[in-house]
């Protein structure tokens, strides 16, 4: 082993409510262990890879600059039993492995949640959930807040506006090549960009009058997100692909939810625009750099982090 080779990995298996999970440890580099440990939260329908194993490079470039990392499938996925599980309801499996991460690696000071898509959206869910965690730090690609009139949002001005200011789009109007399907698309998603509108306005209006939130129970899981992220008083870093819907329909809710107001200028965020990468960052070179952008985070949490 040279003196800056992460050790090997360790495979484990540990329990959770009768299932059995399935877990990667990555431990860091002796001679740069940083004291800090990152659970890559893995989203669905996905395994502990990741897309063209992503995951497996982020952990083995992070672990050989010092910093511990574990990856594990959630049940139902990979080689963890049990029924398969949304993204909203791993809360217990992140848990567990927080503890089995803090357990494997008792020299850990820093722990930090690093999730893609519903991955990022289930890290702030867990901290909804648990706002006392020992969690020090947040990574969150292309959070996924996926709803029908955010979705129409980010069609019509994502895809309809380009494509109604394409002259082949006219074009092709006139010459009546254009399917009344694409035209009712694009009345649907209006239909329900502005039924979303009214229903921000109508929930915001009854939660001020009421003079408190409604039960969790009943928060949407974008809410939830909302009160997570405005509750986590440390660093967070937002990482948006330019070539990725999601991202696109993360920034529309970001803008038009009132329970977002604010998000990205919360002291602490760290906004970065990967301008050239899509969704799961496959070319090799939007890797390498979002590797990199999170070394580069990472070096400086001890300063940002009071201990």
């Amino acid at each position: 082993m040279t003196a800056h080779a992460a050790p090997p990995e360790q495979a484990f298996a540990f329990a959770l409510e009768g299932d059995t999970l399935l877990g990667i440890l990555h431990p860091p580099a002796p001679a740069r262990a940083s004291g800090i440990g990152v659970l890559v939260v893995v989203g669905g329908p996905q395994y502990r890879a990741g897309s063209h194993r992503q995951f497996v490079a982020l952990a083995r470039r992070l672990a050989a600059e010092g910093h511990a990392v574990l990856r594990f499938d959630v049940r139902g996925m990979g080689d963890s039993s049990g029924a398969l599980r949304s993204f909203e309801n791993i809360d217990a499996d992140i848990g567990a492995a927080l503890t089995q991460l803090r357990q494997r690696q008792p020299q850990l000071q820093r722990i930090v949640l690093w999730g893609l898509c519903d991955g990022a959206t289930a890290a702030l869910l867990h901290l909804h959930a648990h706002p006392d965690a020992a969690v020090h730090g947040l990574c969150l690609l292309n959070p996924w807040v996926r709803s029908e009139a955010s979705q129409a949002r980010t069609e019509i001005r994502h895809y309809y506006r380009q494509r109604l200011l394409q002259r082949s789009f006219w074009t092709k109007m006139l010459r009546g090549q254009i399917a009344g399907a694409a035209l009712r698309g694009l009345w649907r998603s209006l239909r329900a960009a502005s039924a979303g509108r009214t229903s921000n306005a109508a929930r915001a209006g009854n939660a001020r009058s009421a003079g408190s939130a409604p039960g969790v129970s009943s928060l949407p899981f974008q809410q939830r997100m909302a009160l997570a992220w405005a509750g986590f008083n440390r660093p967070l870093l937002l990482v948006l692909s330019g070539h990725d819907y999601t991202a696109r329909e993360f920034e529309d809710s970001v803008a038009a939810d009132p329970h977002w107001r604010g998000a990205l200028q919360r002291p602490g965020v760290q906004k970065h625009d990967a301008a050239a990468a899509d969704h799961t960052f496959s070319s090799n070179r939007e890797r390498e750099s979002l590797e990199a952008l999170t070394l580069d985070w990472l070096r400086a949490l001890p300063q940002a982090v009071a201990t």
